[in-house]
């Protein structure tokens, strides 16, 4: 396998992130060189075979823009019974996270440096997911750039396809106005059901990590609002 490549990009549009990749550690340069072909998946425009993939047929939970990968890794290291995919553009997260699973031998991870909005549309087969999770991605507080914010009805639809029946989708943000946004896109869609029911936000999931940007939050006032929705099984 090659070691993952940010500059793979097939065409030009409207990217709901920045590449502010600053110098790597020798130690991610090395996990980007030696432990890809353990842990990654090179991204093709073509469906994976997931169970050929990992070796087994087991449920599976994407996490998308996983930053450090801690999240990922403590929800892969909690359930060894499922398969978890993790992909971001930024090669240092990246490469924190293979040092993270070598470390803590976890074989059911697998990582993906690409684009999520590609890897969904041309790499994960339909209803292959049980879970997705979208933890604090990029608020694009400023209106001009709204048009960049990740959760979009179009991004929406790509994750609805992925999830199967029954499947969640758990978010989570630290700006409320972004919440808020959030939430009345997930509402359009007859096919997702808001777990919190007419609270519309649910407390932190035990499985999801206090994140020291989120402890650094909390410490100055900070509010944190998670979403989580499934999809029917009727849709």
């Amino acid at each position: 396998m090659n070691s993952p490549d940010e500059t793979d990009r097939p065409h030009r549009r409207i990217r709901s992130f920045v590449l502010r990749e600053g110098r790597l550690t020798a130690a991610q340069e090395r996990a980007l060189t030696e432990l890809w072909a353990d842990y990654g998946i090179d991204y093709s425009p073509a469906l994976l075979d997931l169970d050929a993939v990992f070796g087994r047929t087991a449920d599976r939970l994407l996490e998308i823009g996983f930053g450090t990968g801690d999240a990922l890794a403590a929800y892969a290291g909690a359930h060894p019974d499922v398969d978890c995919i993790g992909v971001e553009v930024h090669r240092s997260g990246v490469g924190h996270l293979l040092l993270k699973a070598q470390a803590e031998n976890l074989r059911n991870v697998k990582v993906i440096c690409h684009d999520a909005v590609e890897v969904l549309e041309h790499q994960l087969p339909a209803g292959s997911l049980t879970a997705i999770h979208v933890f604090f991605p990029d608020p694009w507080p400023k209106k001009r750039h709204h048009k960049r914010r990740l959760i979009q009805p179009a991004f929406v639809e790509r994750l609805l396809r992925a999830l199967k029946d029954g499947g969640e989708l758990r978010l989570a943000t630290d700006w409320q106005p972004y919440a808020e946004h959030m939430l009345a896109v997930l509402q359009t869609f007859p096919a997702l059901k808001n777990l919190a029911g007419e609270t519309l936000y649910v407390d932190r999931h035990s499985e999801r990590p206090i994140t020291r940007f989120e402890r650094r939050g909390q410490r100055l006032g900070h509010g944190v609002w998670d979403l989580a929705f499934r999809k029917h099984a009727s849709a």
